[in-house]
């Protein structure tokens, strides 16, 4: 049953995405070309016939100039004002080793989200830079609290590393990157503003 959710879930992703590229007007050469990802992985997720992955849809949610919570809330259902554990929307990229829980997920009534994010031990996600012209993007906090493992993370060029319960604040200006520790992993809240 799960494993149909989940399989429904893509095909509503893969519908998304591709309505988001046909309101830009774009074609998916174009898209490629502001995405850095190839025509034909576009063409295919479009069609539902792979999931993309962490660093895909950074790179996708950059181009389009929003986060990926904020690609990821247009899939799932309408805001609620309590969430369940067993109905936040948990998202695996088996690729990675990156599993995300959208504990409180964005709505435009709301000015906060809430993430639970778990790196599998070694796992390591470079996101690029956000665009200079998306200036709402750029202007949201980021609260990343560690709580269990070891994590080391670049932003904005600047290296640091987190081990429990330390909080990284940070506005997102340029590329940035998670490396969990390689025997640790790394269990994290990142709340965004």
């Amino acid at each position: 049953m799960r494993e149909g959710i989940e399989r429904q879930k893509d095909k509503v992703l893969a519908a998304r995405l591709k309505t988001l590229r046909v309101e830009k007007g774009w074609s998916l050469d174009q898209l490629a070309d502001q995405s850095n990802v190839s025509r034909a992985t576009l063409s295919r997720m479009e069609k539902g016939d792979v999931s993309p992955t962490t660093a895909v849809l950074g790179r996708l949610c950059a181009a389009y100039g929003m986060t990926m919570s904020r690609l990821m809330i247009m899939v799932e259902d309408d805001f609620l004002p309590l969430v369940r554990r067993d109905d936040q929307t948990l998202w695996n990229d088996k690729d990675t080793g990156f599993e995300r829980r959208s504990v409180s997920p964005p709505s435009a009534s709301l000015g906060c989200e809430v993430l639970e994010c778990r790196l599998q031990p070694g796992t390591e996600i470079d996101y690029p830079a956000v665009p200079k012209d998306n200036a709402p993007q750029r202007a949201l906090e980021h609260h990343l609290v560690l709580r269990e493992g070891e994590l080391e993370m670049t932003v904005n060029g600047q290296s640091y590393v987190l081990r429990q319960g330390d909080c990284l604040r940070y506005k997102l200006q340029g590329p940035n990157r998670f490396r969990a520790h390689h025997k640790k992993g790394a269990f994290y809240t990142l709340v965004i503003l």
